[in-house]
């Protein structure tokens, strides 16, 4: 099964934590994923769909999940994360 990845610059390079609406569906950002594009900008996280607030609700919510360091990265750092 796939896994659907975004990166900060897919998102606009947001600066604020919050819920953002993309193509996608709606995001949330927390402080903490924003610390971590901050240190390592070519980051990509994993999409993970939440459940619905309501069965009317036409977008889907997402959030970030664990991230992945690409070769532009510093190296020896593991981008696994716990939520």
């Amino acid at each position: 099964m796939p896994v659907n990845r975004v990166t900060w610059q897919q998102v606009g390079h947001v600066t604020e934590p919050g819920r953002y609406m993309f193509r996608f569906g709606w995001l949330t950002v927390t402080a903490d994923d924003l610390a971590i594009w901050t240190q390592f900008p070519d980051a990509s996280f994993a999409l993970v769909k939440t459940a619905a607030i309501a069965a009317t609700d036409e977008a889907e919510e997402f959030h970030l999940g664990a991230f992945e360091l690409h070769e532009s990265s510093q190296p020896g750092v593991d981008g696994a994360r716990v939520r």
